[in-house]
């Protein structure tokens, strides 16, 4: 039985042979070739002799390394089991975080409404204060005016409170929370 560098080199030094082993090789020339130089019968009792060369060596190699090549393929085996298992654990692991990002960020997007509510609210609640304010100073205003000239002093004061309060408006704008609808528009 020929070895493995055998063969190759029958198969090198074979000048009708040696295509088969360049880096480029095209069947089709070689096929024409063999055609053109009448030689396709020896050609092709060359490559069955190579074939069988071949073949015989690959037996050989098996049966040489028949337990390493045993070895690396249950080495392939448990390498594709840790895999397998690996592969689920990384779904189980994407599912997971499926589950906390959708737990996080409903209730976020609430706090997120919520907050903007409060900030709604709070402003509201600051104008209606300011206007009930305004109110009691326009009716203190109102008594005051009919007590004639003597409480010229408080009208002046309670004007400069409703003065405060006629600000009113830069107060509201500031408040980041309020739909423009609610805000003033300057003039």
């Amino acid at each position: 039985m020929e070895s493995n560098e055998d063969v190759v080199v029958e198969i090198c030094s074979d000048n009708g042979l040696r295509p088969l082993l360049e880096e480029g090789f095209d069947s089709k020339a070689f096929a024409t070739r063999a055609i053109q130089n009448q030689v396709v019968g020896e050609t092709l009792t060359k490559l069955s002799q190579g074939i069988i060369g071949l073949n015989e060596e690959i037996r050989s190699q098996i049966y040489t390394n028949h337990e390493d090549l045993l070895s690396q393929a249950t080495g392939i085996e448990s390498l594709e089991a840790v895999l397998k298992m690996m592969g689920s654990r990384v779904n189980s692991l994407n599912s997971s975080l499926d589950r906390i990002n959708s737990r996080i960020s409903d209730p976020y997007h609430k706090i997120v409404a919520r907050t903007t509510q409060l900030a709604r609210l709070q402003a509201a609640c600051d104008l209606l204060r300011r206007v009930v304010r305004m109110l009691y100073l326009v009716k203190r205003l109102r008594s005051q005016v009919q007590g004639g000239s003597r409480e010229i002093t408080k009208v002046a004061q309670t004007f400069s409170e409703i003065g405060q309060y006629c600000v009113i408006k830069e107060h509201i704008n500031q408040y980041k929370g309020l739909p423009n609808c609610f805000k003033f528009n300057k003039v």
